[in-house]
């Protein structure tokens, strides 16, 4: 990180209070802030003049809301974009949604003792831009919700004295919800059953558990402790917990518990990953996404020498090439795959019983 040039960042806030600490906060860094306006209206008009590396985005303001900005941004001039949103129930579905739509990450401000709150999250915000300035966006495609006159197909329940035939394991972090959906919205709903850590906020991960539901075959929700783990259905990690597998009698079951950031993160792909190995270990598959940092990357090593496959996507369909990287260079990483390649490895995977899949069927 220290060879890294100092990002220019740009402030969109209609709080002026905001604005400011804002200001202070990152020019304190040595981060130059480049700019600030109240509404996106204000704020392209300025950075025509000199564009930003990495724009501080909100989502409630006058005249334009963030979210219609961010997805004409996205459309236009791909820029990283963090969102800084209220940790409220509409905060944590607007910013899901613009996570989506191309954000690249959400950092959650308090509604009050604003000066306060945004100083206690001076660590987490310095962090957040230095990654996004190293973030690729490229134009969104959405996938096409599920239609309500076509009901998801009720997947085929495993028998309860058959343990489940395959477990796949994700883990992701910057630029991972656009990667996850890409990837779970292609899968059939006879899917094998899967579980995902990606990085998000405490509250913000129900939400994007629920809009990943509304454009999958398979069902998608958040992870609760002891939810039995089975075909066409996606356990997603609440913030602010770790999740693990657990082997209960012939069924795989989760285990959500709180406890110490692993890797600085809580969740942690790491945790899963190496619950994985040890409760499924060659009947599991693991994929390492998108991603800034290394967590993952032992875990997949735990996994790969337990027998798993195990997959990472390649550079040029990350957004951050990070976490695929670190678990390239550790030797965890049996397929390097473009992203659009994955689910069809996952299907491939999960007909087979004993043999690895092979660098010729990633295509």
């Amino acid at each position: 990180m220290a060879n890294v040039a100092a990002p220019n960042v740009f402030i969109i806030d209609d709080s002026a209070l905001v604005r400011q600490v804002l200001t202070e906060t990152l020019r304190s860094e040595n981060i130059s802030v480049i700019g600030t306006a109240p509404d996106p209206i204000f704020a392209r008009q300025k950075m025509e003049k000199n564009w930003p590396d990495v724009i501080l985005l909100d989502m409630e303001m006058p005249r334009m809301d963030g979210m219609t900005f961010l997805k004409q941004l996205m459309q236009e001039r791909p820029t990283p974009v963090i969102v800084c949103s209220t940790l409220t129930e509409k905060g944590a579905q607007l910013s899901v949604d613009a996570m989506s739509a191309g954000a690249v990450s959400v950092l959650t401000k308090s509604s009050v003792g604003v000066r306060e709150g945004l100083r206690d999250l001076k660590d987490q915000l310095i962090r957040a831009i230095r990654e996004a300035s190293q973030a690729r966006p490229t134009r969104r495609q959405a996938a096409p919700p599920i239609s309500t006159a076509t009901q998801k197909p009720q997947a085929p329940q495993p028998l309860s004295y058959r343990t489940t035939d395959r477990v796949v394991a994700i883990g992701t972090s910057t630029g991972g919800t656009q990667a996850l959906e890409a990837v779970l919205s292609a899968l059939p709903a006879d899917a094998p059953g899967i579980l995902v850590v990606q990085h998000m906020p405490e509250k913000f991960t129900a939400a994007f558990a629920t809009r990943l539901n509304s454009v999958c075959r398979i069902e998608v929700r958040e992870a609760k402790d002891g939810d039995r783990v089975h075909a066409g259905l996606a356990l997603v990690a609440p913030g602010g917990r770790h999740m693990e597998l657990v082997r209960s009698g012939a069924q795989y079951r989760v285990k959500i518990f709180d406890g110490p950031h692993v890797t600085r993160h809580k969740p942690s792909v790491d945790v899963l990953f190496r619950s994985v190995a040890q409760a499924a270990g060659h009947n599991s598959t693991a994929i390492i996404m998108t991603g800034m940092g290394d967590d993952g990357a032992r875990g997949l090593k735990a996994m790969k020498e337990k027998g798993a496959a195990t997959l990472a996507q390649d550079e040029a369909s990350c957004v951050v090439f990070g976490m695929p990287k670190e678990a390239i260079k550790l030797g965890a990483v049996d397929i390097v795959t473009p992203l659009k390649k994955i689910p069809e490895v996952i299907m491939q995977r999960s007909a087979r019983r004993e043999e690895p899949v092979s660098q010729s069927q990633a295509g």
